[in-house]
């Protein structure tokens, strides 16, 4: 099972303050603890909104809109994210429980969701195949 702590962002990250080193070092030592017990997938840092480009679709069948950052309501955005691969939702939990707070002054928000499996979105052999050969060209191309 695969899931997300998606760090919400907060007026601070938005602004671009960075983090203090102290808070820089609690997460790599997170990260560290999530690696050493083969469960992270990925880890990373987003800079603000103000960078940003959001496209959406406005229509059914219609061209995407193109809008540049920065966007309003900070607490609805995303400062960063963790992937995970664990064997349940409560171990999930467990490392989420375990997060620094993202941000360091108290106004630290994580959202925790499962991801799809291709699984979970089709029965159809051919689609699944198809998929399971992506994933395997994947892996093959970062070990490269």
């Amino acid at each position: 099972m695969r899931f997300m702590m998606i760090v919400k962002a907060t007026t601070d990250s938005e602004a671009g303050t960075l983090p203090s080193q102290d808070l820089i070092d609690a997460m790599q030592k997170y990260n560290e603890e999530l690696a050493k017990a083969g469960v992270l997938l990925a880890a990373d840092g987003l800079q603000p909104s103000s960078s940003g480009i959001r496209i959406s679709y406005p229509e059914p069948g219609g061209k995407p809109k193109v809008i540049d950052g920065p966007f309003t309501e900070a607490k609805e955005l995303i400062a960063g994210y963790t992937l995970i691969e664990v064997k349940s939702r409560e171990e999930a939990i467990e490392w989420a429980l375990r997060m620094p707070d993202p941000h360091g002054f108290g106004q630290g928000e994580i959202e925790l969701r499962q991801v799809f499996e291709a699984e979970d979105l089709t029965n159809n052999p051919e689609w699944l195949a198809n998929e399971a050969a992506l994933r395997k060209q994947l892996k093959e191309q970062k070990k490269a």
